[in-house]
Parts: structure tokens; C-alpha cells; sequence
């Protein structure tokens, strides 16, 4: 994923003289293209992200187009106030851009975990927030993002995850992509399960039970007219995020559960991390199973949901 947002940042500062990238002093190498092309929009901003995004906002007031990027807790826990007060109070159109979120760095420990900056940033008024599933859906949300006129977080996975598209999708805020139609259970799954969600809507098929699943980049807003549809044709509905179950996607689609005039019949289930730390130091799979995120314990628990 890292890799496809350095080629598409880089092509698309080609197109656009306005688009500059700041890094929390990551990545050097990993821009090498982008500062041979684009030579004097590359800042790397040092182990000093909330000065970065203060940089980004001030850059974004003059008419520039700054993308930050660094690893997602450093660029988030660490810039709340940043990100709150310079970027979203302004509504200044800085793209922020988290790499190695959720469990992507289970190996590093708790420090470079991410299951919780989801929670925190789409409360923010004006913030839109994006999750890709694959390398594809980076590209495309990017240049999503950089079309907003207002501020978007974007968290991306590190390398090696499958690839879900065969081409870049049409990736929209506030639209939601269906890779499969069921007609038994309906699984949205946002950011880098997407590989996941499917491998368990093949094991409920095999058990006769078909499973519609859409790939959910956009967090924030929701795509409020498929969940109209699928709260109104599904008996059971679920969702699935490396995040907490605190706060995240699966708390932003039952917030609007709950606000329907009428509730939805249909049963709402929810798939993430457990409120607690991770003290586990392990490999991303590991901590995925830690935390039930694997495809036999989803269709499981959906089997035994849908009756």
C-alpha cells in the first residue's frame, strides 16, 4: 500500500503544482521519484508531526495542496490537537495520510498500534475519513481525497496486502463499493480485512448460507443508501474493521442504526479489537486471531447469527 500511495502522490503532484508532501521522517527513499519530479515539494518534517501539520495547514491557507504522511499513531495520537484546531476549526483541505494502521505493526508493540485513531478523528466536524482495502482502493481514495475542499484522513495498511481490484475502483466519499451480492447476510468490511471478509463470505456459501459483501473505504460519511437497503433486505448485517469496537466503523454504522425513525429489523453485528492493549508482541495474523478477525471465526459467528 505504502508503495502505491508514492506512485500515485507522485503523479498526481505532476498534474497539480500545488500538491506538496510532508513526512514525519519516514519514507526518505520511498520519495525519490516524487523529489527527482517534483523537486522542492518534499518536506521532511523530522520527529516533529504536530509541527508538520501545523506546517500542512499554513501551506493549505496559501493555496497549496500538503499531504502528510507518516506512521498512523505518530500522525494521529500524537496531532490530535493539530489536526482539531489548525486543520478542521480552519477547514483547510490538508490530506492526512496514516501508514501501517490497525495491527499492521503488531510486531513493534502497543506504541505502534492504531486501533483507536478512527474513533477519535471522524468526530471531528468537517474531517472525512477513508480506509482503503488494497493498493487500488489507495490510489483511487488519494486522489479522492486531494479533490475534497476540505480536510480527509486517510489510513492505509504497510505492504504486502492482496490485492482485492483488478483496476483502480471509482472511489467516492460517501459511496461504498459491492464486490458480491448475497442474499442471506450482508458483511461490510472497511480498510485491510477486505481479503478477510471474503475468504468468510466463501466459507458461508459453502455452507449455504450467500453472503453480499462491500468493500467500505469511506468511513466518513457512510453510503447511507446501501445501508437503507441492506437494513431492509438482510436478516443479518455486520461489520468489520482492525479497530476497536469503541468508536470506529462499527459504531458509526450503528449510530445510524439507531437514529432510523423506524429501527431496522434486521440484526446488527460488529467485528474489531476488544477494548483493551495488545501486550502480545506478535505478527499481524497473530494479533488478528487474538482478536477473532479471521475468516473461520467470522463465518462462524455469522452462521450462528443467522440461525
Amino acid at each position: 500500500m505504502r508503495n502505491a500511495f508514492a506512485q500515485q502522490i507522485t503523479q498526481l503532484a505532476q498534474q497539480d503544482p500545488r500538491v506538496v508532501v510532508l513526512s514525519g521522517d519516514i519514507g526518505n527513499r520511498l520519495f525519490d521519484d516524487l523529489k527527482a519530479k517534483c523537486p522542492g515539494r518534499f518536506f521532511n518534517c523530522g520527529v516533529a508531526e504536530a509541527n508538520m501539520v501545523g506546517m500542512a495547514a499554513g501551506m493549505a491557507m496559501t493555496g497549496l495542496r500538503p499531504v502528510c504522511y507518516t506512521i498512523t499513531p505518530f500522525l494521529t495520537y500524537r496531532c490530535l490537537e493539530q489536526i482539531r484546531v489548525d486543520v478542521c476549526y480552519h477547514h483547510v483541505p490538508v490530506v492526512l495520510v496514516g501508514t501501517g494502521s490497525g495491527l499492521s505493526y503488531a510486531s513493534l508493540g502497543a506504541t505502534h498500534h492504531s486501533c483507536e485513531e478512527m474513533g477519535m478523528l471522524r468526530t471531528l466536524p468537517g474531517l472525512a475519513v477513508l480506509a482503503p482495502a488494497d493498493a487500488w482502493e489507495v490510489k483511487a481514495g488519494l486522489r479522492a481525497a486531494l479533490a475534497q475542499d476540505g480536510p480527509v484522513y486517510m489510513r492505509i495498511g504497510k505492504k504486502g496486502e492482496p490485492a482485492i481490484h483488478a483496476a483502480e475502483p471509482d472511489l467516492q466519499l460517501g459511496r461504498w463499493i459491492q464486490l458480491r451480492d448475497g442474499a442471506d447476510l450482508c458483511l461490510f468490511s472497511t480498510g485491510t480485512l477486505l481479503s478477510v471478509a471474503l475468504a468468510a463470505a466463501d466459507l458461508l456459501t459453502a455452507a449455504g448460507r450467500t453472503t453480499a459483501v462491500y468493500s467500505c473505504p469511506s468511513v466518513k460519511p457512510l453510503d447511507e443508501s446501501v445501508l437503507t437497503e441492506a437494513a431492509s433486505r438482510f436478516r443479518v448485517v455486520a461489520t468489520l474493521e482492525e479497530h476497536s469496537l469503541i468508536g470506529g466503523f462499527g459504531s458509526g454504522v450503528a449510530e445510524w442504526w439507531v437514529d432510523r425513525p423506524t429501527p431496522p429489523a434486521a440484526r446488527l453485528l460488529r467485528f474489531g479489537t476488544r477494548d483493551e492493549f495488545l501486550h502480545l508482541t506478535c505478527e499481524q495474523e497473530e494479533a488478528r486471531e487474538h482478536f477473532g478477525l479471521t475468516a473461520s471465526e467470522l463465518a462462524r459467528r455469522l452462521a450462528d447469527a443467522a440461525g
